[in-house]
């Protein structure tokens, strides 16, 4: 099982060198990480299911998703008793901020209105600041992830009613 701390190394090797794959494997482990190319936003995160604290998620078999991958898991539709609401998912593990800055406002309150383009979040991974799009149209329900925690792959951030 590889540890946090040598996955971070791993991904600042690939970002000094400006690898877009890296593949490494022992007699014990294999890693695989891709990022996007030149021109690309880069967004990694790691496939399904992550459960559990990283560390303990995290293991030789899994590898990280291409990145066209984001756009299928990041609004996925969880049924309410009476409503049909959205999630918007966390394409990648890492910290969420709902504003750019301390001092400013959120990106989105409860009772919003979004469309796919829409920016709802920021999520920081390994000093990269990635901005999150809504992906669907609709009206902010709640925020699920409180400012300054850490996210999982695929963990609902926000509740959207369409």
């Amino acid at each position: 099982m590889i540890d946090q701390k040598r996955l971070k190394e791993l991904i600042k090797l690939m970002v000094a060198n400006d690898l877009t794959e890296l593949d490494l494997q022992s007699k014990d482990e294999r890693v695989t990480l891709k990022r996007s190319g030149a021109g690309e936003q880069a967004q990694p995160y790691l496939v399904p299911p992550l459960s559990g604290a990283l560390s303990g998620a995290l293991s030789g078999a899994n590898q990280l998703a291409p990145p066209g991958a984001a756009g299928e898991n990041a609004a996925r539709a969880s049924s309410d008793t009476h409503t049909e609401a959205v999630a918007i998912r966390s394409p990648m593990v890492g910290t969420f901020y709902a504003a750019p800055s301390p001092d400013a406002r959120p990106f989105v309150n409860v009772g919003d209105v979004v469309e796919p383009e829409s920016v709802v979040c920021i999520i920081e991974a390994m000093k990269v600041f990635n901005e999150i799009k809504a992906e669907t149209a609709g009206v902010i329900e709640k925020v699920l992830v409180d400012n300054g925690h850490a996210v999982e792959f695929d963990q609902p951030l926000f509740r959207i009613k369409s």
